[in-house]
This record gives structure tokens, sequence and C-alpha cells, in this order.
């Protein structure tokens, strides 16, 4: 199992602190002096007053909220502990005209297209965030609602994955979508239904499924065995499909290449399903896969600055590189240092510490990682995400990064991924919280559809293409309803935010912005809390 080293001993450490404060307040006297008390409250009040001021964020509020989130891009029937209660029944024949049941799944972002590769990287970060922070999500009382939002999308796969050879890639159509401006309750666009099969090949489609299987299956090995097994029977058949019938899947479902056009290939995908694979069943063949191909597939060869549902080789090198430190890999340790020198270049150019200004990641004047215009936010999530398990990584062995312009410290990789966080919940040149529903000041005219008119469940009266836009899309009010945990596409590179409807470049949100912080907010929030414990231990 991936990345849970490490944990058993900070777990420990937390729960003996809370047995010490039990320890002292037992052997307390009950009535114990009025100055004891008063001087003891004084303390306690003091050292609130402290961590308040240092840690201004509520790491446990934008954790719940973000896996709210989920529940507003729930596509199909809704279970009766929905608990977005504006959202309905949506997409319920979704594959009826193909003969198969694609009824489920999630709306990637502000329109009602089923994209199957970025909803697949989604379920691939919300179970790598739970894999490595499992007792932090659990001590939160968000797993329960973490593996939710996981089975509601690999629910979906096993049944978009019709036989090993076919694997159903989308439901809707993007460009007629986007003529329309309706409620997913009130679709009148097209669900017409597209498929990879052998002879249309979508290798990086597969190879992404496969990997949010396999992760998937780890999750929840040891509370639904039977669901586990199942999910990894169709990743290994997804996987083999995909490596065995090559080729990109916007050449076989033409329709999805203006929206998610598979830009780096499917090389990158493979490995990263085969690193799953691998993860899930320790079995060689699959590590000797992501060894072998390292280099005719740009594992060792792509220096990346990105990690996004396009590009996953910053996420491959990661995980190889965490495979170098263990006894029985050591065979392999010429092809893996590779992977790790990869990994750490991306990690230095988030940190800026490249010699070459230009490999470097930009920053905003307010510290923000910049890549580019169009949904930044999501550049920002992946990179904290891999910043914060690299450090707890490097924290195990008690080693630093090397980067060209200097060496850092596990404590300062975390420290930058946090300050990427607290910028998306309002530390930043706007004050605004970039997280939907979290804070005093947040996106009010986020660019989805069913946030933006009236909810079905208040006013059933049919809403048609012309008339969402006419007196819904176009109106100056803010959305009738808030789309909870959503993380909006973010600033310009100036740290300027525009709240407009049809700003959609920054104000629309999209699953796979949200899902790499869910992790990386149940680890800050549980290091606020040990900081607390610890301050109060000391008195």
């Amino acid at each position: 199992m991936v990345g849970l080293g490490g944990k058993e001993g900070t777990m420990e450490k937390k729960m003996m602190v809370k047995q010490q404060l039990n320890n002292n307040h037992q052997n307390t006297p009950r009535f114990a002096p009025h100055s004891t008390l008063l001087l003891f409250s004084a303390a306690v009040f003091a050292i609130l007053a402290t961590t308040a001021a240092a840690q201004p964020f509520d790491y446990a509020d934008a954790l719940t909220k973000s896996l709210l989130y989920f529940e507003s891009q729930r596509s199909g029937r809704l279970p009766y502990n929905q608990r977005v209660t504006w959202r309905d029944h949506s997409g319920l024949t979704d594959g009826l005209e193909q003969g198969v049941d694609l009824v489920g799944g999630y709306y990637d972002a502000g329109d009602h297209v089923k994209f199957g590769l970025p909803m697949a990287f989604t379920v691939t970060m919300l179970s790598w965030g739970i894999i490595e922070f499992h007792d932090e999500i659990a001590i939160a009382g968000e797993l329960e609602h973490a593996l939710e939002a996981i089975k509601w999308g690999t629910d979906y796969f096993i049944k978009a994955h019709t036989s090993p050879n076919v694997l159903w890639a989308e439901v809707g159509d993007g460009d007629t979508d986007h003529y329309c401006w309706q409620r997913p309750e009130d679709m009148t666009t097209s669900r017409q239904a597209y498929k990879i099969d052998q002879s249309n090949p979508g290798s990086d489609l597969a190879g992404e499924t496969a990997a949010a299987m396999a992760a998937a299956s780890i999750v929840f090995k040891k509370t639904n065995a039977h669901y586990s097994h199942l999910l990894l029977h169709h990743a290994q058949e997804l996987f083999e499909f995909g490596d065995k019938y090559r080729g990109k899947y916007d050449g076989s479902v033409a329709v999805v290449k203006n929206y998610y056009a598979s830009v780096s290939g499917y090389m990158d995908e493979l490995l990263w399903a085969a690193l799953w694979l691998y993860e899930a069943t320790d079995k060689e063949e699959y590590l000797k896969y992501v060894v072998n191909n390292a280099d005719a597939f740009g594992g060792i060869g792509w220096a990346i600055t990105e990690f996004s549902w396009d590009v996953k080789y910053a996420g491959v090198q990661i995980m190889a590189s965490k495979l170098l430190e263990k006894e029985k890999h050591k065979q392999h340790a010429h092809i893996l240092k590779q992977y790790r020198s990869k990994a750490e270049y991306y990690l230095c150019s988030c940190l800026n510490k490249n010699n070459d200004t230009t490999t470097n990641i930009d920053r905003t004047p307010g510290g923000l990682l910049y890549i580019r215009q169009w949904n930044n936010m999501q550049y920002v999530t992946t990179a904290a995400f891999l910043l914060t398990i690299y450090s707890e990584f490097l924290q195990d062995l008690n080693q630093n990064l090397r980067c060209p312009a200097g060496t850092v410290d596990h404590e300062e990789i975390l420290s930058f991924a946090k300050s990427q966080v607290d910028y998306i919940l309002g530390s930043n040149p706007m004050n605004m919280s970039y997280l939907v529903g979290y804070g005093s000041k947040y996106p009010t005219k986020v660019h989805h559809r069913g946030a933006s008119i009236v909810s079905y469940r208040e006013n059933k009266g049919f809403i048609g293409c012309t008339q969402g836009y006419d007196h819904w899309y176009n109106r100056a009010e803010v959305n009738p309803n808030v789309l909870v945990g959503a993380v909006v596409g973010g600033p310009d590179s100036e740290d300027n935010f525009w709240d407009q409807r049809d700003n959609y470049m920054q104000t629309e949100a999209c699953t796979y912005n949200t899902a790499p912080l869910v992790g990386v907010l149940a680890k800050l929030l549980q290091l606020e809390e040990n900081h607390e414990l610890e301050l109060l231990a000391s008195y």
C-alpha cells in the first residue's frame, strides 16, 4: 500500500498526547482551588488565541465542504442520503440508445457531459488521497463521505466497461451541450454515448480508468473485499486492453478533441496504470513494465512542470521514486533513480529552486503557482498534493530534497504546499476564497448551469435552452444555489479575479480541481490539531 509508512508513529503520538491530557484531568482534584483553575483557563485561552492568530484557516470546514462538492456533480439517480438538496435525479436514460446502462458518474464541470478521462483522474486522485491520508481523513470524520465520492465514480466505470475490450468513453456532446443553459434535471441535449474498442483504441482513457480502479481497489480492500476484487479485475482487463490496442482516445472519439484532447498521448497513462496495478497486486510483471518502458515511454525522459488530467508523468515519477527505498526494488535502482531525478525536477520547479529560471513554474505576485490562463487552479491543487506526499516521504527517510539552487528540507516543502492551500482559502491579494462556500468572501457567480438556475426541487417548471441563457445565464444576481466545495479556475497572473458567470476561464470549477485538495486538507488539519495538543500538553 502506498505511503502508509510513518503514519502509525504520528497517530500513536497524537493518541499518547490525548491520553496524557485525560490522565492530567483525572489526577486533578475535583474541587481544585479557583486560582489554579483560573490560571489553567488563562493558559489554555492564551494557547488557543496564539494558535488562532497563527492559523486563520478552518481546514476541517474546508475538508467537509470539498467532499460536498462531488455530490453537486452527481449524475443519475441520487441516493437517499444526498446532502446537496438543490440537486435531483438526471441523466436517467444515459446509454439507452446504445443498449447499455450508463446512468451515474459525474459531470466534470459546469456542463452536463460525462467525460471519461477527467472523471477517471478525479477518482484516482481521491483514492490516492485516502491511501496517503486515510487516518487523517478518518479522524476528521470524513472517511465515509470520501469513500462515497470514490464509489460513485467506480460504480459508473464498472458499468462503462461492458466487455474486456470495450469502454464507454463519453456520454453527451460538448458542442450541443454548450448551446444550452439548462439544469441537468431538464436536459434536452444529446445523450449520445461514445466508446473505445479494439478497432477504435484509446490507451490513455483505458490506462487512466485502470489506474482509478486499481487505486480504488486498494482503498476498499479492508472494508469491502468483494468490491475491491471486482475493481481490480476491471483494472487488469482495462490495462491489458489499453496496452494491446494502442492509440489516443481522441482519435477514436473525435467529439472530445475540443474539450479533453490527449495532448500528452497515452504512454504516461500506461505507466501510471502499471504503477497503480503494482501497488494493488504486488505483481512483479507490472513493475517490470514500468522499468522496461521507462525510456521508450518518456518516464525517465520527460522533465515536466505540470501534473493534470492529461499529463501524468510527474505522478508516475513521484510514485516510482518512493519504490527506490524498498530493499526488494534494489535490482531496479538504476532506472528508479532516473525516475526520482525527474520527480525532483518537478518539485524543484514548484519550489523555484532550478538554476535556469525558465524551468521554474511562474508565480503570481501573491505567490500562487501559475501555469496557464484557463483553470490554473487545477495545477495548483495537484502540485500541493505531490509536494505534501513527497515531504512526508523525505521526513520518513530523514532526507532533504537537493535542488540545483539549494537544498530544501521536508518542512519547507510542506510549508510551501500549505501556502498554496492557504492562498486558495483566502490568503491572497483579493482576500477571496477560491473554495466556494468557504469563508466570508467567495465566488458567487460560478459558471455552472445547475447552480445558476433555481433548484428543480423548488420549481419543477421546465427551463429550456434559450430560456436558461436569457433568464439565468445573463442575470446580474448571484447564483441561487451555492456550489459548496468547488475550486474555481482562480485568478490571473496578476492575482486579479472577476466573479462573472461568463468568465468561464476563472469561474468554472472542475472535479479534478477539488479532488487533490481533499487529502492535503486532512493532512494540514492533523498537523494543526497535533500542534494544539502539544501546546496544551506542555502546560
